[in-house]
């Protein structure tokens, strides 16, 4: 399970049905501050089930989603595929198949975290037409309310290894290094998900680092999970609200 690129092959439905979506005002941000009109490509690298591409998709773009988990892909092509615009492929942000100077932006949700920087920022370079821009987006769960505090304790309790996966390890120390010498952008928006029970579940199942339904502490997890839900709804609801993080830049 500590292989990045197979450690979501059993949380494919649970990532398309509860993982967040991305600000539309994102987009409106990157046409107005960096030129990203509807006629350039976008290479989605570390694609997934296309979250990230279809916010492209949606604003007109033609978009290749560029993924190594085969269950994540093939589920980005069952949503997307129906459309021209969209094309999916295997490979990784070390090692993508596409064409030398051919991509507009690269941009990547939710997933810079798991890809080898220095040989990352290689084959940027390398598939990037001149002055393209880098776009490296997180949804970033907040932890202010009483509920969101206590559903990070509990997600360090009965997580496998979410201290040492947190994408909130690659800080902008780092990513300021990975654009360097180049300045890097950061923009924030706000972001949230209303869930009743059944989407909090699902929403939390999604994480690779949480025990599966078929794994040893699950129930133990769900139990916590029920009880949290139960102290801090609200007309049968609870929200998790999220930064949206999003750092643009050239190489």
């Amino acid at each position: 399970m500590n292989n990045s690129t197979t450690r979501f092959s059993n949380r494919v439905d649970d990532y398309v049905k509860y993982r967040p979506a991305y600000p539309v005002a994102i987009v409106t941000f990157l046409q107005t501050n960096y030129g990203l009109t509807a006629d350039k490509l976008i290479a989605d690298i570390g694609a997934g089930t296309g979250i990230s591409a279809a916010l492209f998709l949606n604003a007109g773009y033609h978009v290749v989603a560029v993924e190594p988990n085969k269950e994540m892909r093939d589920k980005s092509a069952e949503l997307l595929g129906s459309s021209p615009a969209f094309k999916a492929q295997d490979g990784t942000a070390e090692h993508t198949g596409l064409t030398a100077g051919s991509i507009d932006a690269v941009i990547a949700g939710q997933a810079f975290h798991w890809f080898d920087s220095k040989k990352s920022r290689e084959e940027f370079n390398r598939i990037l037409k001149a002055n393209g821009i880098v776009v490296l987006i997180w949804n970033e769960r907040k932890t202010i309310s009483p509920f969101e505090t206590e559903y990070d304790v509990l997600i360090v309790k009965h997580a496998r290894d979410y201290v040492k996966v947190d994408h909130r390890n690659i800080d902008t120390e780092h990513i300021a290094a990975f654009f360097a010498p180049q300045p890097v952008h950061l923009e924030v928006f706000a972001n949230r998900q209303v869930f009743d029970f059944e989407g909090l579940k699902g929403r939390l199942l999604s994480s690779s680092y949480m025990p599966a339904r078929d794994e040893q502490g699950h129930e133990a997890m769900i139990a916590d999970l029920k009880t949290l839900f139960e102290k801090y709804k609200q007309n049968e609801t609870i929200t998790i609200n999220y930064d949206t993080k999003v750092y643009v830049g050239q190489l």
